[in-house]
């Protein structure tokens, strides 16, 4: 299992994409180098709201500099909500060209997927309009090399029978899940969802909010929810992605050495 950096994580600690930031912010295009050389991770989960403004030519130097770091960029996470499920479809299309142009990013970063956060409530006509409009995005996705990953939402989306049974639907092999240790913990059973929504992920978000002064970690308990993924044989890649407001570096590293020794311990 690979074991890789949701970047958000170091957004509290990100500066301008062309190094006109304080001295003490960490310039993005750096990021890769960081979290290889620093963190030990081996590899990127890019959120949009990180990439606003950026130009092609942009997206391709943060590719350069992850090539040249050994530390690609695997995942871009649309993490604005998309609204793909309301029955005028003219409403609908700005939502659809903005998904085209993200797989199109997405693929000049050197990611293979693109995770989708859907706005939808959970009703059975919501439930054909995603399964229709998300069919028909497919070909954009496969034309770019590109993985479709759903993540867990508030609404339709939130139960993991619901997700996969939609994952189901829309069928093919490029489309999966995108689940995360948070939402699962917020599903009330987290072991029991990850194992229903891992064996469809293309990756995993191993949320991290901190930890206590004993070394546990607040909320849940992250050993464990990598066991249960484990359990049903998921390989893929694990992002470690830090949401709390203290030292992200500091965090990050209590974490990754928490799941490596819980990875560790799962193979002997």
């Amino acid at each position: 299992m690979l074991l890789t950096l949701s970047t958000r994580s170091l957004q509290s600690l990100c500066g301008s994409r062309n190094g006109d930031g304080a001295d003490d912010t960490l310039d993005l295009l750096d990021v890769p180098k960081f979290a290889i050389n620093e963190l030990q991770l081996r590899g990127l989960s890019v959120p949009t709201s990180m990439l606003v403004g950026w130009s092609i030519s942009d997206l391709d130097r943060l590719r350069d500099r992850a090539d040249k770091a050994a530390c690609p960029c695997l995942i871009m996470l649309e993490d604005t909500p998309t609204r793909l499920a309301v029955t005028d479809a003219s409403k609908a299309e700005p939502a659809i060209e903005r998904l085209r142009m993200l797989a199109m990013a997405a693929n000049r970063l050197g990611c293979n997927a693109l995770g989708l956060t859907i706005e939808a409530d959970d009703s059975e006509e919501s439930f054909d309009l995603l399964v229709e409009r998300l069919r028909d995005l497919m070909p954009d996705f496969e034309r770019h090399e590109l993985n479709m990953l759903l993540c867990p939402h508030a609404g339709l989306t939130f139960s993991p029978d619901r997700l996969t049974e939609l994952i189901k639907r829309i069928g093919g092999f490029r489309i999966g899940s995108l689940p995360s240790f948070s939402h699962a913990a917020e599903t009330g059973d987290a072991v029991a969802t990850l194992r229903k929504l891992a064996p469809y992920a293309g990756a995993i978000h191993a949320t991290v909010r901190g930890f206590n002064k004993a070394g546990k970690h607040e909320g849940y308990d992250l050993t464990e929810l990598v066991l249960a993924i484990r359990s049903v044989g998921f390989l893929n890649t694990l992002a470690i992605e830090y949401l709390g407001e203290k030292d992200p570096v500091a965090t990050i590293e209590q974490a990754r050495i928490m799941l490596q020794d819980a990875l560790d311990t799962e193979m002997e």
